[in-house]
């Protein structure tokens, strides 16, 4: 697999069914691997996960090249739009990609609700922002097929509260962290704007270990930021490249368990071996 980063959506319960769903609203999508909780205590269940004995623990699914993992378990924590994932139709890939984004967004807004209406805005003819009926939200955008090529989805980081104007800051961090990274499109702010100041990211793209992600410094007062709901793995081939990433994100003592850990800006990680462990 050459995705080394994946996000990891976090569902109350109903793990499988939003996987199921992802898979049948997006093109050329699959469910790749199911795990399930063991049976029985004597199995290795813990006391307080006897109601998912024998459940789906972790849904692997691929949506058009992009593989994410569901993880099924309780209330703890959920969406927001601090973390979105964008979608790229791209005419010059797509004669018809106007018509598939409408397509997509009829799927997704079922149950769910607009955040950004779909309409024409100065950076789309065709874009719209829009939360599904798990709470998920993606951002839905026709291309400019004069543009550098980016992959169908793009995870993108919006930074809020305590956090915000630190988008430039955190993108320099992680390209600091990971191989293969690159610094694509910045577009910056041109005066302040609620509470992003003038300077700014409105919007820009980056890559790390190959993959492409997004990033921007909110210009409205949000109540939300990072939280556990989405988190990022790490695939690492062996301890050292584990401990080498471990020592450069972790930034939350309290927030290390079991590979899980977070950064200076509160956004979630998982530091893990190629073969995943459960716990």
């Amino acid at each position: 697999m050459g995705q080394k980063i994946t996000p990891n959506l976090w569902f109350d319960r109903n793990g499988k069914e939003a996987a199921d769903f992802y898979v049948s609203a997006f093109p050329n999508s699959k469910v790749v691997a199911v795990e399930y909780y063991p049976n029985s205590a004597e199995e290795g269940l813990a006391d307080f996960q006897s109601e998912f004995a024998g459940k789906e623990l972790t849904i692997e699914f691929e949506l058009n090249g992009q593989r994410f993992t569901a993880i099924n378990a309780g209330p703890e924590f959920t969406f927001n739009p601090s973390i979105s994932f964008m979608v790229n139709f791209d005419p010059s890939r797509d004669e018809q990609a106007r018509e598939h984004l409408d397509e997509l967004w009829n799927k997704l807004i079922s149950g769910g609700e607009a955040l950004m209406p779909l309409d024409e805005y100065p950076y789309s003819k065709r874009y719209g922002w829009v939360k599904d009926r798990y709470g998920l939200t993606w951002q839905l955008m026709l291309a400019n097929p004069d543009g550098e090529p980016r992959p169908f989805i793009i995870p993108s980081l919006m930074f809020t509260q305590e956090n915000t104007n630190r988008a430039e800051e955190a993108i320099n961090f992680y390209l600091s962290v990971f191989t293969d990274a690159k610094l694509g499109t910045s577009v910056r702010y041109s005066e302040d704007t609620g509470p992003a100041r003038k300077g700014s990211l409105m919007f820009a793209d980056f890559m790390l270990a190959g993959q492409w992600f997004a990033a921007m410094d909110s210009a409205v007062e949000q109540n939300f930021s990072f939280n556990e709901a989405i988190s990022l793995s790490v695939a690492c081939k062996d301890q050292a490249e584990i401990d080498d990433l471990w020592n450069k994100i972790s930034s939350v003592p309290e927030a290390e368990v079991c590979g899980w850990c977070k950064d200076k800006y509160g956004l979630s990680w998982q530091v893990i071996p190629k073969i995943r462990l459960n716990c």
